[in-house]
């Protein structure tokens, strides 16, 4: 009788580190699942740019680096048990494969049971909701029965099926990652956009500061040069791409203009889809009314109501609780 293969410190830190791929692997590719559901059926306002997205973003990033991370230790790890039949037997395999397959069934089963406690509820089986609980269902499955037949040596035995299954999950990643760039933009839009955010925030800022030289001065700036004062307003930002000055026209007494050249239209929002209890909904929301826009210059009017934004030594003659 043979002797019992002893793990390494080399095996323990392969099988560890395979598992660990795995999972985060697995965490990544549902984060992006879930998302991409929400945009396109689901319940998501925002299509195209997310300032709060970063979370999908570090997503696609982690299945970029760490899915090949599990192929390679995955495809090493098969490798050494073809060759050496006996490492099939060592006890960090058996008890991270036993365990793998426990929280791939537990899954599995938890997932069942958000469906059907669901149904039973009478609460809508909506399109998105539906098409979560099969991709937990789908993905679960899979990874329970790809390691229990490994677990039990057919993959040893059956190294083409092994790559078909390998080459499947790989055509399926990618298409999630390449899905992720065709609803987000590549990071060249992405940067554009962000920029166009920023612009969106500079404008906002420069708006204050008019209305606080209106209320402080009771008129409106000739220009921007004058609420650079740091007595009346402050530091003036300018355009994050090309460092030209925003523009700024005074149109009226009370009226003024603000303008700026955007690199790209502002992104859609589904006002149906909008969940205004989430505060960053809100605030998409808000940018959606006050700052819509197109590629290229544009330009937007604002009116100061004297009744809204009173010069500071008129407040104190408001009425008592005017």
């Amino acid at each position: 009788m043979s002797e019992k293969a002893k793990a390494t410190p080399k095996d323990f830190f392969l099988w560890l580190g395979a598992m660990i791929a795995l999972y985060l692997s697995v965490g990544s590719f549902i984060a992006l699942s879930f998302e991409y559901i929400d945009r396109l059926v689901g319940t998501s306002a925002i299509i195209g740019y997310d300032p709060y997205s970063g979370g999908i973003r570090f997503a696609i990033a982690s299945l970029i680096v760490v899915f090949p991370v599990y192929l390679i230790l995955t495809r090493i790890l098969n490798q050494d048990i073809r060759h050496h039949s006996e490492k099939s037997d060592l006890w960090v395999r058996r008890w991270l494969v036993f365990l793998t397959v426990f929280v791939a069934g537990f899954g599995f089963v938890v997932d069942l049971i958000v469906l059907i406690q669901t149904f039973l509820s009478g609460d809508d089986l909506t399109t998105a909701f539906l098409l979560k609980v099969i991709t937990i269902f789908l993905l679960f499955a899979g990874i329970f029965y790809y390691y229990l037949q490994d677990i039990r040596g057919y993959w040893k035995t059956h190294e083409k099926n092994s790559k078909m299954v390998g080459y499947g999950v790989i055509a399926l990643v990618v298409i999630t990652i390449v899905s992720g760039f065709i609803i987000m933009g590549s990071p060249a839009t992405q940067r554009a956009l962000r920029e166009d955010q920023q612009r969106i925030d500079d404008l906002t800022n420069i708006q204050y500061q008019v209305t606080e030289y209106y209320r402080t001065t009771e008129k409106l700036p000739d220009s921007l040069t004058q609420l650079q004062d740091p007595l009346i307003g402050g530091y003036i930002q300018s355009d994050p791409s090309t460092g030209e000055s925003y523009e700024y026209t005074k149109t009226g007494n009370l009226t003024f203009e603000l303008c700026a050249t955007f690199a790209l239209p502002l992104p859609e929002f589904d006002v149906a889809k909008a969940d205004l209890s989430d505060y960053m909904v809100r605030t998409s929301k808000e940018t959606a009314e006050n700052w819509p826009h197109e590629a290229g210059r544009t330009c937007f009017e604002r009116t100061v109501d004297p009744e809204r934004i009173t010069p500071y030594g008129k407040e104190a003659l408001r009425p008592v609780g005017y």
